[in-house]
């Protein structure tokens, strides 16, 4: 049982992490502010913002994945 629980984290570890942790949390931040800014009644502000700050997370990864 506890090798299938340590395969299965690993999993899903490489499957989110992937090559980059950058991205990976950028993605669960940028997921967590959509819901703040839409639980706040700002939905329209989270369409402007939302895709500024994906493409802000990927200029950012960009280096980190040049180093590979």
């Amino acid at each position: 049982m506890i090798g299938f629980l340590k395969a299965f984290g690993l999993f899903w570890y490489d499957f989110l992490v992937g090559d980059s942790i950058v991205l990976a949390i950028g993605g669960v931040l940028i997921v967590a502010l959509g819901y703040v800014l839409v639980q706040l009644d700002i939905a329209t502000i989270a369409q402007i913002v939302l895709p500024i700050a994906a493409i802000l997370t990927i200029y950012v990864s960009l280096p980190e994945l040049r180093r590979r």
